[in-house]
C-alpha cells in the first residue's frame, strides 16, 4: 500500500491537469500531450490498485465511517485544496477515507473526461476555419471586459459652457453608443450560437467570443452533463453565460438610454451656447427717437397683424396636430425608458436561482408592467423599432416565468402535503399494537409523502428542504412492520 499511497498523493496534480485550455491553437497540441501523462498516470494506478485488491480479495462493501474500517482496503483522497462548488464532483471530497474499488472508479471517470477533451482537440486542430476563429477572438476584450470599458467611458461630466468641447463629446457619445450596439449584435450570436448549435464545435466559436482576450477551458461534465468552463478562475455552466448574455442585453439597453440623454443635454447646451453667441449687445447710443407714425403706416401695420393672423388661423391644426405629436413622442420615450428600467429589474431580481415562490411574482409583475408600457407605444413614434424589438424578449421571459411560478407552486404543494400525509401517518400509529390494516393505511401515507417529496424539482427553492426530509421519511415508512 505504500507506494499506492505515494502515487495516490499525486492525484490533485494529474487532476488539475485533465483540462482543456482554448484560445491559442498553437498550444492545444502540447496539451494533448500531458492530458496524454496524465492518463498514462491514472492507468498505472488503477493496475496497482487492481493488484492490491487481488492480493488481499477484498470485495468493496464499507465505507470509513464503519467499524471495519481496518480490514478494508481504502485510502485518503488527497487535499486539492479550495475547490468551486461548480466542480466539486471532478475532484470528490478531499481528505476522506474512499475504497480501493469506488477510487477504481472515479480514476476510470478522470480517464474518458481525458479522451473526451483529446478527441475535442483533435476535432478543433482539423478545422481550419475554427482555428482562425479562435485565434482572431483571443485579441479582443472579453465580452464583460468591452462593456466595463464602454460603461466608464460614458460617465462623462459635459463641458456646458465649452462651445468645441461639447462638440468633441458628442461625437464620443455617438461611438460609443455604435460600440454598444456593435457589442448588442456579438451577444446575440453568442446566445444563439450557445443555445441553437447542436455541434459542440459550434458551441465552443459562441464561447471564445463571449471570453476573447481572457480564455477559457473545458474543465467537466457535471451530473447533468452540463458542460463546466473555467476563465480567469471562475467557473460557470453554459446556461449560466446565457444568463449572462441576458443580463448584458439589459444593461446596454440602459447605457443606449442613459448615452441619448448626454447627447440631449449636450445638444441642448450647444444650442444655448449659438444663441448666445448670435445675440448683438444694444448700446445707449444706438438708441433713436422713435417718430410719431402717420396714418397710412397704422393702417398697413394693421392690415399686415390682421393677414398674419388669419393665416395663423388657417394653420392652427397643423400647430395642435404637431403639438400632439410632440406629446406622443415625448409619452413614448418617457414609457419606453421605464419599461426598460422593469425589465432590468426583474432580470436583476430573478438572477442566480432557485428563489421563492414570492420573488418569481415579483418579477412577474414587473415584466408584466413593462409590456403592457411597451404596448401603448405608437409606430409612429422614434423608439416603435426597438420597443417592438423589447416586446418580443419581454413576452418571452414573461412567459418563461410564468412557467417557473406553476413549477415553484407544485413544488410548494408537494411538499404541504407530504408534510400533512406525515401527520396523518405518524397519528395513525400512536398507542399500539395497531392492526394490519392501520399500519397498511400508515404505509401508504408515508409511501404517498416520499413520492411527493422525490418529484419536487432541483430548481425549485424546496428542493433542499425536501432532500433533508427524505431520509426520516424513508426511516418511518421502513419501520412499519
Amino acid at each position: 500500500m505504500a507506494n499506492l499511497e505515494i502515487l495516490v498523493s499525486e492525484l490533485p496534480t494529474l487532476i488539475h491537469s485533465l483540462k482543456l485550455n482554448i484560445g491559442d491553437s498553437n498550444k492545444i497540441m502540447e496539451q494533448i500531450i500531458l492530458i496524454n501523462n496524465a492518463q498514462e498516470k491514472l492507468r498505472n494506478i488503477n493496475k496497482i490498485i487492481a493488484q492490491e485488491l487481488k492480493f488481499d480479495h477484498i470485495n468493496s462493501s464499507a465505507i470509513a465511517t464503519f467499524s471495519r474500517i481496518d480490514t478494508v482496503a481504502s485510502l485518503f483522497i488527497p487535499n486539492v485544496g479550495l475547490v468551486d462548488p461548480a466542480i466539486a464532483d471532478k475532484f470528490g471530497n478531499s481528505e476522506t477515507k474512499i475504497l480501493l474499488t469506488e477510487l477504481q472508479s472515479k480514476i476510470g471517470g478522470w480517464i474518458e473526461w481525458g479522451y473526451f477533451l483529446q478527441a475535442i482537440a483533435a476535432d478543433i486542430l482539423s478545422d481550419i476555419q475554427l482555428v482562425n476563429q479562435l485565434n482572431s477572438d483571443i485579441n479582443h476584450l472579453s465580452l464583460r471586459a468591452k462593456f466595463q470599458v464602454i460603461a466608464e467611458s460614458l460617465n462623462i461630466n459635459l463641458a456646458l459652457e465649452n462651445f468645441h468641447v461639447l462638440e468633441s463629446q458628442i461625437q464620443k457619445i455617438s461611438n460609443y453608443q455604435n460600440e454598444l450596439l456593435q457589442l448588442e449584435h456579438k451577444l446575440d450570436y453568442i446566445f444563439k450560437t450557445i443555445k441553437n448549435s447542436r455541434s459542440l464545435l459550434n458551441i465552443l466559436l459562441g464561447v471564445s467570443a463571449f471570453y476573447g482576450k481572457s480564455g477559457f477551458a473545458l474543465e467537466w461534465l457535471d451530473d447533468d452533463h452540463e458542460l463546466i468552463i473555467s476563465s480567469n478562475g471562475k467557473f460557470q455552466e453554459l446556461t449560466d453565460i446565457l444568463n449572462d448574455c441576458d443580463f448584458f442585453r439589459e444593461q446596454i439597453a440602459a447605457l443606449i438610454i442613459q448615452g441619448d440623454a448626454l447627447r440631449e443635454q449636450a445638444e441642448e447646451a450647444l444650442k444655448k451656447i449659438e444663441q448666445e453667441s448670435r445675440k448683438e449687445p444694444v448700446l445707449s447710443h444706438d438708441i433713436e427717437i422713435v417718430p410719431k407714425f402717420s396714418v397710412k403706416k397704422i393702417v398697413r401695420s394693421t392690415l399686415f397683424i390682421t393677414s398674419s393672423l388669419l393665416i395663423l388661423g388657417f394653420a392652427g391644426w397643423k400647430i395642435k396636430e404637431q403639438s400632439l405629436s410632440l406629446t406622443q413622442e415625448r409619452s413614448a420615450i418617457a414609457n419606453f425608458k421605464s419599461a426598460q428600467k422593469l425589465g432590468m429589474e426583474a432580470a436583476s431580481l430573478v438572477q442566480k436561482p432557485p428563489h421563492p415562490l414570492k420573488v418569481w411574482q415579483q418579477a412577474q409583475n414587473k415584466w408584466h408592467q413593462a409590456i403592457k408600457l411597451l404596448d401603448t407605444i405608437s409606430n409612429e413614434t422614434s423608439v416603435s423599432d426597438r420597443a417592438e424589438e423589447k416586446l418580443a424578449y419581454y413576452r418571452i421571459n414573461y412567459k418563461s416565468i410564468s412557467q417557473r411560478i406553476l413549477i415553484e407552486k407544485q413544488a410548494l404543494a408537494n411538499l404541504e402535503s407530504a408534510q400533512k400525509l406525515a401527520i396523518e401517518a405518524n397519528l395513525f400509529v400512536q398507542n399500539p399494537p395497531h392492526s394490519l390494516l392501520i399500519q397498511r393505511q400508515a404505509k401508504d401515507k408515508w409511501q404517498q409523502a416520499i413520492n411527493l417529496l422525490e418529484a419536487i424539482p432541483k430548481s425549485t427553492s424546496v428542493y433542499i428542504q425536501a432532500k433533508e426530509m427524505l431520509p426520516s421519511y424513508k426511516t418511518n415508512y421502513a419501520a412499519i412492520r
